[in-house]
Order: C-alpha cells, then sequence, then structure tokens
C-alpha cells in the first residue's frame, strides 16, 4: 500500500499549464506512483466544466473563459484563492468519487472549524458553505480510476467577478471568503491546513514537499 503524498507548491500558475501537467501525470502515472495534492493559485480565469451551460456566462469581460474536463458547472479562479488539485488513485485507496467529495469537503470543514467557522457541505451542491454562501468550490475528474482537478477556496481575494457568472450553475449564489470570517488571511495559511487535513483523511504516512511542476528528470 502507497501511503506517501507529495505536496508540490506551484505558487502563481497559469490555468490551463497546470490543467494539462494533471491530465499528463494522470495518463502516465502507475500503480507505483504516489499521490499528490498541488497547491496554486491562478491568474484570473473563468472555467467550464463539462455539464457547464453557456448562459451561466453572464458577462465575461476581459476575463479568459476555459472550457476544462472537470465535473461542474463554471467557477472563477483568481489571485487570493487557494486551489488544490488532489491527484489520487481511487482504486489503490478504495474510494468512490462520491466518498472522494465527501473527503475533500470534510477536509475543508476540518480546516475552518480550526478557525471557529462552522460550515457544512451540501448533499445536493457540492462544496462547502457557510450559513448558504460558498466558500470552497469542487469540480472533478476521473480517469483510469485515478483523480484530478480539485478544491478552490476563497481566501482573500477580489470576489467581483463571481457576479459577472452564475457560481456554479445557481443564479445569485453568493460567494464568501475566509479572510472576512477571522479565517485565514492568506492562501498560504489556507494551503498548510488544508494539506493537514487532507493528508490525515487520506491516512497518509509520509509526506514529501517539492515546488514546481515536475520535469522529466525529476522523477
Amino acid at each position: 500500500m502507497n501511503d506517501t503524498l507529495v505536496v508540490r507548491q506551484l505558487n502563481s500558475l497559469d490555468y490551463t499549464s497546470v490543467w494539462h501537467a494533471m491530465q499528463s501525470f494522470t495518463d502516465n502515472r502507475n500503480d507505483q506512483s504516489n499521490d499528490e495534492l498541488w497547491l496554486v493559485e491562478h491568474p484570473a480565469v473563468f472555467t467550464q466544466g463539462q455539464a457547464g451551460k453557456e448562459e451561466h456566462l453572464l458577462c465575461p469581460g476581459n476575463i479568459p473563459v476555459v472550457k476544462t474536463d472537470r465535473g461542474g458547472q463554471i467557477t472563477y479562479h483568481g489571485p487570493g484563492q487557494q486551489v488544490l488539485y488532489v491527484l489520487i488513485n481511487l482504486r489503490r485507496k478504495k474510494l468512490g468519487i462520491r466518498q472522494l467529495v465527501t473527503l475533500i469537503e470534510n477536509a475543508i470543514i476540518n480546516c475552518l472549524s480550526e478557525y471557529q467557522i462552522n460550515a457544512q457541505a451540501k448533499p445536493d451542491a457540492p462544496g462547502v458553505y457557510i450559513n448558504n454562501k460558498k466558500v470552497a468550490s469542487l469540480g472533478l475528474r476521473v480517469r483510469k480510476g485515478c483523480s484530478f482537478h480539485g478544491l478552490a477556496l476563497n481566501v482573500n481575494m477580489d470576489l467581483s467577478p463571481f457576479l459577472l457568472i452564475n457560481p456554479c450553475g445557481y443564479a445569485g449564489l453568493e460567494m464568501i471568503q475566509t479572510s472576512a470570517l477571522n479565517g485565514p488571511k492568506t492562501p498560504l495559511e489556507a494551503g498548510e491546513s488544508l494539506v493537514k487535513h487532507l493528508s490525515t483523511l487520506l491516512q497518509a504516512n509520509t509526506i514529501l514537499y517539492k515546488t514546481g511542476l515536475e520535469t522529466t528528470n525529476d522523477h
């Protein structure tokens, strides 16, 4: 049983580069490959999941729109939001996709509870909510029994671009962020807490920290 987890800090990197790297990682991994968590902040971008409907993109302005292969509808990524991609061999972990969604939601809820923030998941709408306002979005894809894509936690960002879309397909859904709730003030702080709780729930015994995307001689 491989219970080593690689935590990769990518800092700020454009969405498309990281998305294609996730696809490549998933396509090329084998049963011996370590599971990985990737931490990243993206420059401003709207991403539209496979179920995404054009009408939920109200007025994108000059923010690029990327049609991607994750589940879910449209969302926004930008500086000050901690994105965490979850590259897990689900078959090896004996996890179903719904179990992984719940595990990720619980990691976010546990992270926020450390700051005395009471957050909840909703059975019919993936993500994490505080008083029906959304603080974290989720979107996943599974290929070859392995997950990629992941979560986006609003930390300390400009939330106004969310007003240009129906976030996750819900008109009028209000977005909220942790820095306004005495929660994590920076993506770095949020990322450290998320990694701690995710690695616990994933039962990782060893954590290896790396920076940057994998290069061919990095294996």
